[in-house]
């Protein structure tokens, strides 16, 4: 049988209000990923900075920065220098008063392979983020890089099925999420613990339904909310490595700083979907109310 194998790091870390410190951080991360093997390493989600959208605040659009900008250029300079290919999360600034939660692809040889803008937006208590992000308006194309076909996706668009089976459709590889997820710690524990518990759930079904390794790479550490009207949020960490059955190939800790390495064989999703054959059993003539918001 013919093995495509790959192997991925996901760099997990707290964030200061310090973003020079983050990248730092984040930089030596990859390096770290880097000389354990891993030649595609996902970042998580808006890496340069502490989590913005707990309040509304328009001093935080001072964070936003351009494709190409500093830190796709440091960025694309490492993935040159280490011969890897480097999923990274950007604030992007496209215009004045037009913003969107972006990832980015360095190809191995330092240049922007692709970006994709995230599409679902979410407007929640601590999660502001209709205020600083326009939805995306890429679609769902993946991205081509040195390493193979990425389905770049973003954060609140893992819970969505459909973001996957596009990608997926579309060609896509590996579905990639950095993520910025966590608590509020006034919820109860077994609450807390169903939470993380649906937010590992969903990717594995993913991973199942298209045939598909899954990357998921969050964010550590407690970060208060400025406003000081809540208690902020815990992000719950977890980043995970999810196999194309489902299964759980590495995960990371909940509340330490992570490099987490793993192989992968591309080309189970060729073999799985012979044996599985979702794609061929795909009723698309019967799908039309999935283009509906609900069905009254």
């Amino acid at each position: 049988m013919t093995n495509k194998r790959l192997t991925i790091g996901l760099v997990q870390h707290a964030c200061s209000v310090d973003p020079a410190a983050n990248i730092e951080t984040t930089i030596q991360g990859i390096r770290t990923a880097a000389e354990r093997g891993a030649r595609l390493i996902l970042l998580q989600e808006l890496h340069a900075s502490r989590y913005f959208c707990q309040t509304e605040d328009r001093g935080n659009f001072e964070l936003a920065e351009t494709i190409p900008g500093p830190t796709t250029r440091r960025l694309g300079r490492i993935a040159a220098e280490l011969n890897i290919v480097i999923v990274a999360s950007v604030f992007e600034k496209r215009a004045a008063g037009l913003y969107h939660n972006t990832a980015v692809a360095l190809d191995s040889d330092g240049s922007i392979a692709g970006r994709y803008r995230k599409m679902h937006i979410p407007d929640d208590p601590g999660y502001f983020e209709k205020y600083y992000f326009t939805p995306g308006d890429l679609g769902f194309t993946p991205v081509d890089t040195s390493v193979g076909r990425l389905g770049l996706l973003v954060c609140w668009d893992q819970w969505y099925p459909e973001a996957a089976r596009l990608m997926a459709l579309a060609g896509a590889e590996l579905l990639l999420y950095p993520t910025a997820i966590g608590w509020d710690m006034q919820d109860p524990a077994d609450e807390r613990a169903r939470q993380q518990d649906a937010w590992l759930t969903v990717q594995r079904g993913h991973a199942i339904a298209n045939s598909l390794p899954v990357l998921a790479c969050n964010r550590t550490g407690h970060e208060a909310d400025p406003s000081g009207q809540t208690d902020g949020i815990h992000f719950w960490g977890g980043s995970a490595a999810i196999g194309p059955q489902g299964e759980l190939l590495a995960q990371a800790a909940t509340d330490t700083a992570e490099v987490v390495v793993v192989d992968i064989d591309l080309a189970r999703s060729g073999r799985l979907r012979e044996v599985w054959p979702y794609l061929r059993d795909r009723r698309i003539d019967a799908y039309q109310d999935l283009l509906r918001r609900f069905r009254d």
